[in-house]
């Protein structure tokens, strides 16, 4: 890349999978920790929305979270089927899928079987892991640059949001419960600092690979900045030049346990192996 070493004015984002280094993230498939969740940084206005591709590799996804949810739905159809709590996520189903338990359940197993990425499974998956995060049988392990990289850049006053094919709810629980404590505090909370708008998925912003959404969600922090400010760290080479159509610099983090990068998906891109390895290209600074 040419530009390589020059100073910018960009948000960061990444996904979740290049945060967490052993949790499964609830969508994208090659995850680097948390999931499938993108992270940005501005760095004249030090914001970042960070896309987390860092629940965990791809491997522990499927073997980890995605079994619990599975392994705790059949219990939990029989014991609050018609809970108040739990019909908002029925009724999120097409309503042949959620006349019975037994034909929910068998919806649920073809979805994830097939890795289908649906706003309601991941909806219901979420009320479900919350269920193992709060009882402690599930925890998000990290990769070992990501906490101290989010600490550095909102020490440099940077905003850190997230972007994630995962629900917003699921974030959320993923930042919540890691393995290096509560990171909810180094997620952007709004320039009053009590709002929410560090957080976004593909209901409030739209599919992770379509230009408009990375629009929108400059469009609506223009406080921080405007497209042309953010950088965004993703591990899907699809969703990194979405983002470069909407004007974003964007670099693709490459996390071991992901799936392997073609040399034709190589050409042309900036590859970053942590979240260290950024300020090689670009110099992070406050405002």
């Amino acid at each position: 890349m040419e530009d390589a070493g020059l100073q910018y004015k960009w948000l960061i984002a990444t996904s979740l999978d290049d945060l967490f280094g052993s949790m499964p993230a609830w969508g994208q498939q090659s995850l680097c920790g948390v999931g499938t969740q993108d992270v940005f940084c501005s760095i004249r206005y030090l914001s970042c929305l960070i896309t987390l591709e860092t629940l965990g590799t791809q491997s522990n996804v499927f073997n980890a979270q995605f079994p619990y949810a599975l392994r705790v739905l059949p219990s939990t159809l029989e014991t609050e089927w018609d809970s108040p709590s739990f019909l908002p996520y029925r009724s999120a189903f097409p309503p042949e899928h959620a006349a019975t338990p037994d034909a929910l359940l068998s919806h649920v197993r073809d979805l994830m079987s097939q890795d289908l990425k649906v706003a309601y499974l991941k909806s219901l998956q979420g009320y479900l892991w919350l269920r193992g995060y709060e009882s402690g049988e599930l925890k998000c392990p990290m990769f070992p640059d990501v906490h101290p990289a989010l600490k550095q850049w909102n020490d440099s006053g940077l905003k850190v949001c997230i972007y994630s094919s995962g629900s917003v709810a699921a974030q959320k629980l993923l930042f919540r419960y890691t393995t290096d404590g509560d990171l909810r505090p180094l997620v952007y909370r709004g320039l009053d600092g009590e709002g929410e708008g560090g957080y976004w998925d593909t209901l409030n912003a739209g599919g992770k690979q379509e230009r408009g959404s990375y629009e929108r969600i400059a469009g609506e922090n223009r406080g921080l900045g405007g497209v042309g400010e953010w950088l965004f760290l993703s591990d899907n080479v699809g969703e990194v030049r979405a983002a470069r159509e909407a004007g974003m610099l964007s670099f693709v983090v490459v996390r071991e346990g992901n799936k392997e990068l073609s040399e034709e998906e190589k050409e042309g891109q900036v590859l970053v192996r942590s979240f260290e390895e950024v300020g090689r290209y670009v110099e992070l600074g406050g405002k």
